[in-house]
This record gives C-alpha cells, sequence and structure tokens, in this order.
C-alpha cells in the first residue's frame, strides 16, 4: 500500500472522529450529566470538544487533499510527525485514565494506535 494511501486512510480516520465527538452530547448524555460539574468546567469541556472537532476536521482536509505535499515537504513531514504524536500520546493517555480492564477502553486504545500507525509509516518511507 502506498504511503499517501495511508495518510488517505488518515484523514478517514479523523473524520471519523468528528463524527465521534460531534456525537459525544448524545453518547455521553453531556446535556444531563454536565449539569453535575460547574459552568466553567462545563464550558471548557465543550470547548475543548469543538476545538477538537476542528482539529479532526483540519487533519483531514490536509490528509485527503493534500497528501503528496505532506510527504514531500519538509511542513507536511513535521505535520505527519505531529499526527503520530498526538495518537500515540493519546494511545498512552487512554491506558492511563482507562485502564485496560475493559473491552471498549482495549478497543479504543487499538484505534489510537492504528491513528498513530497511519501518520507514522509513510514518515518512515
Amino acid at each position: 500500500m502506498s504511503n499517501e494511501i495511508l495518510i488517505l486512510i488518515g484523514g478517514i480516520h479523523s473524520l471519523s472522529f468528528v463524527i465521534f465527538h460531534i456525537l459525544f452530547w448524545k453518547i455521553f448524555d453531556w446535556k444531563r450529566d454536565l449539569e453535575r460539574i460547574s459552568k466553567v468546567n462545563k464550558a471548557i469541556l465543550q470547548i475543548l470538544n469543538l476545538r477538537l472537532i476542528f482539529v479532526f476536521f483540519f487533519t483531514a482536509l490536509l490528509c485527503i487533499f493534500y497528501s503528496h505535499d505532506l510527504l514531500t515537504t519538509s511542513i507536511g513531514r513535521v505535520f505527519l510527525l505531529g499526527g503520530f504524536l498526538f495518537w500515540f500520546g493519546r494511545a498512552i493517555e487512554q491506558v492511563i485514565f482507562f485502564g485496560i480492564k475493559s473491552l471498549k477502553s482495549n478497543l479504543m486504545t487499538i484505534i489510537f494506535l492504528i491513528g498513530a500507525a497511519l501518520f507514522l509509516i509513510p514518515l518512515l518511507g
């Protein structure tokens, strides 16, 4: 599989997280659940989620429409490194904060490691 295809798949991976994070309000019943925390923390949590949606969408656009540039330019390669570090760090945080006893948590860790690989493999190739 070519490196450009791996980057394209990385873009689709990022788009899937756009959808997942858009659904957070419903999946995690935030309308009710966030009422139990302070107004400031409620706002911060939702703003962080909205900014993550933007980052995932922007990453997807770059991966889908500029995969060649990501492979062939210095800034593109730095971006790929950043994508790898983001997903690898997220996998480590998953284990630290959620542990390894839950099947759902382990599946999420694997999904995050797949994201890390989608950015690292083209960088090494």
